[in-house]
């Protein structure tokens, strides 16, 4: 090949990669810009999404999310990729997606097909169940249990819309506190000014694990609803979708994902050397299998829960 030829090659592979970069559109098409992506995150969302000893973002779900800004920075074939951590509540997590203050969100945001009208997810990540925690001596174990009592949940939250329909429906005469986030719902649980917290079974697990007494509470063992978790983002992007469902399925497929669970569930890692012991359920396993994605929780359902 001569010199002029291998110029023309060149010539064309650069002006390829211009017109790809001119295709770009949506977030991808911002992240390129700028330089960065932002990812939402939660502050003790354990061990999902929190700040540890060090104040340092950490978490199972922030793994995950930092592979898939890998996979946004390959995409983009950028030498360099800042990122920009901001934390979310519950109330402000969609709204920060549908803004632009966030490009994803990395936490325990249920995937269901209402919030698919006006965000996307990627594949889930972790299937969780609505329980509620309550003090052992109460006695409290079921739905049932709970009536007339004070339940807390978090504003902004599924689990806080699901008791309040239940109560309506089931006539269970509750009275229902909204807590600014998970940390303060649970509080109100210690300090006795409710008297159960409805929320997903893992956070509850969580939250009675890195208790002062973690034997003082129960969670439920009726489930309430099936909460599938994936990464947030705006709606209407395939091609940002695709990057990081990409993304996903490596984890999924080379078999980390097994390596990346078993070190928030299943080992010693978070506060206090605590081991929340808590094995990949059924329903998850089909997730990774299948990448499912779906907001329906009966494409969960179908393959029982744990």
């Amino acid at each position: 090949m001569t010199i002029r030829m291998i110029l023309a090659a060149a010539a064309l592979s650069i002006a390829a990669q211009a017109a790809s970069a001119e295709e770009l559109t949506g977030v991808l098409d911002k992240i390129r810009r700028t330089g960065t992506i932002t990812l939402g995150h939660r502050e003790s969302s354990i061990p999902f999404s929190y700040y540890d000893e060090n104040e340092k973002v950490v978490g199972y779900a922030m793994d995950l999310c930092y592979l898939a800004v890998d996979a946004v920075k390959a995409r983009l074939g950028l030498p360099k990729l800042d990122v920009k951590l901001v934390p979310v509540t519950p109330s402000g997590r969609i709204p920060s997606v549908l803004s632009g203050a966030i490009d994803l969100e990395c936490g325990t945001t249920t995937n269901n097909l209402e919030r698919q009208k006006v965000v996307s997810f990627s594949t889930t990540y972790f299937v969780a169940a609505n329980r509620f925690a309550a003090r052992a001596a109460a006695k409290l174990r079921t739905l049932n249990d709970l009536k007339g009592k004070v339940v807390v949940s978090t504003i902004g939250s599924t689990n806080i819309k699901q008791i309040s329909e239940l109560n309506g429906r089931q006539n269970l005469n509750l009275t229902i506190l909204a807590a600014k986030d998970n940390g303060e719902a649970f509080r109100m649980l210690e300090s006795n000014r409710a008297d159960a917290f409805v929320m997903d079974d893992i956070l509850l697990y969580s939250r009675v694990a890195d208790s002062a007494n973690p034997g003082d509470y129960t969670v439920s063992d009726e489930a309430l609803s099936i909460e599938p978790y994936g990464i947030m983002m705006r709606r209407d992007d395939p091609a940002f979708k695709k990057v990081v469902d990409d993304a996903i399925a490596a984890v999924y497929r080379s078999g980390e994902i097994e390596k990346i669970y078993a070190r928030w569930f299943q080992a010693p890692t978070l506060p206090k050397g605590i081991n929340l012991n808590v094995p990949m359920s059924a329903p998850l396993k089909r997730t990774i299998e299948n990448l499912i994605d779906s907001g329906d929780p009966d494409a969960y359902r179908a393959s029982g829960t744990n």
